[in-house]
């Protein structure tokens, strides 16, 4: 009979142990217990007042007269961090879906879902439905990319600011500035606006850098114009990069040649980057060379690129459409996943759930059979690359933000959607129940 986690099984004490635990040591920066070769410690883990006070092997934690949950040597995980999705765009799909699958059929039935119905109810609701979906499955951070074009800019970043504020303490919001870069040349009250509104809360400067046009010295001068208002404003960047298939997708290397002529020291991500797994070796390298000479961190989105990429009807894809995040790691550039679209034209599925992301990514980036710390996909890269120090990981004096999970191993843990997992934040479990789709029914489709 397998082990079912509920919140009824954890001690509702100051203090108790969760004993015959085990902890990937590439989740617990610091920790030093013994391990096999997939780099699981067994361990037993003190909580005292919501924080983790104590790792130690079984049974030699000190706490034995303390309340305890055993896991029979389930993992512990710590809470996820999402660091690429779109909470303004998610959930639209049943009222607005994608005309045949395809990025252009999205981009235009977002386009107009956006026109007629994102007032600020309904970009809230949304957002709401899908940060409680987030909670649910254990994520702890969540950046999100917000569309600001037009009037959408003074609609959806305050309904960010009331939800970043109505969720502190249970997930840590960051948002990015998404538009097309022609912007900022083309309409320079705009994109004024725009880096004034991402200051004023606290943002990331994004930008979509390839619109199917090849990059030309458009593209440098309003990388240039990005760069120098991030720069004195203090902001980061987080671009949409590459997303195609098309030979004309060769946007990140200028993004690259940017930060090295500008000296920008601001953290810089590119998302997506697909079509750089289509250059031949030689042009790759060049490219991965100046990525990581600039500094910059790559986040793949397996599923969503999976969904869009080298779709056209009655034809069998082709190609994965990811980025080539192997020979990006070996070169030692940042590196991610994350959920990207939820239930919307770009992505009719997915429900921010990172357990998820990590099994898809897992199967379709073949992170298998590699020696290379792949765990810590889960939360430890994208806290690095997001800023969020000690986010998702697990150490000794940090908060007991903590999934439980029933598989044994990461083979277990990527076999099935281990919908039993116990989600911690700050020591106490929570509902992990899912809210209803039927709730989103009184917002048309």
């Amino acid at each position: 009979m397998s082990l079912r986690l509920r919140p009824a099984d954890v001690p509702t004490g100051a203090a108790y142990r969760i004993a015959n635990a085990r902890v990937p040591l590439d989740l617990a920066p610091g920790l030093h217990l013994a391990s096999g070769p997939d780099r699981i410690a067994a361990a037993d883990i003190v909580v005292e007042r919501g924080r983790i006070a104590r790792i130690a092997p079984p049974g030699e934690g000190g706490a034995g007269d303390i309340p305890a949950i055993d896991l029979r040597d389930g993992l512990v995980l710590p809470r996820f961090v999402d660091m690429h999705t779109h909470l303004d765009k998610g959930h639209i799909t049943a009222r607005s879906p994608n005309p045949d699958g395809t990025f252009l059929g999205a981009r235009m039935t977002v386009a107009a879902d956006r026109e007629a119905r994102w007032t600020a109810d309904d970009v809230r609701a949304r957002m709401d439905f899908a940060l409680r979906c987030a909670f649910a499955h254990g994520t702890g951070a969540i950046r999100t990319h917000l569309d600001s074009i037009g009037p959408q800019t003074g609609i959806t970043w305050p309904v960010f600011a009331e939800m970043r504020e109505t969720w502190a303490g249970q997930i840590a919001l960051q948002a990015v500035a998404l538009f097309p870069y022609e912007c900022v040349e083309g309409d320079e009250a705009q994109f004024r606006s725009i880096v004034e509104t991402v200051a004023r809360h606290g943002g990331v400067l994004g930008g979509l850098t390839f619109m199917g046009e090849a990059p030309d010295e458009r593209l440098d001068r309003a990388l240039d114009r990005m760069m120098g208002a991030a720069a004195a404003n203090g902001l980061d960047l987080d671009f949409h990069v590459d997303e195609s298939d098309s030979p004309d997708a060769r946007s990140l290397e200028r993004i690259a040649d940017a930060a090295l002529r500008n000296r920008f020291h601001g953290r810089i991500t590119a998302g997506h980057c697909c079509s750089l797994a289509l250059f031949d070796e030689a042009d790759r390298r060049r490219v991965i060379g100046k990525v990581g000479e600039a500094g910059i961190a790559i986040v793949s989105l397996p599923m969503c690129n999976m969904y869009l990429q080298d779709r056209q009807g009655g034809r069998t894809p082709r190609w994965r459409g990811v980025a080539p995040l192997h020979e990006l790691d070996a070169a030692g550039v940042a590196v991610a996943v994350a959920s990207d679209n939820t239930r919307d034209p770009f992505y009719a599925y997915g429900d921010l759930d990172m357990v998820e992301v990590f099994r898809e990514a897992t199967r379709i980036l073949h992170l298998d059979h590699s020696d290379r710390p792949w765990a810590r996909l889960l939360g430890p890269a994208a806290a690095a690359i997001t800023g969020l120090d000690g986010a998702g990981s697990i150490r000794e004096g940090g908060p007991a933000d903590l999934v439980l999970i029933s598989a044994r191993t990461f083979g277990e843990l990527v076999t099935r959607p281990q919908s039993d997992r116990l989600v911690l934040v700050a020591g106490q479990a929570i509902d992990t129940g899912l809210p209803d789709y039927r709730e989103l029914d009184r917002l048309g489709g």
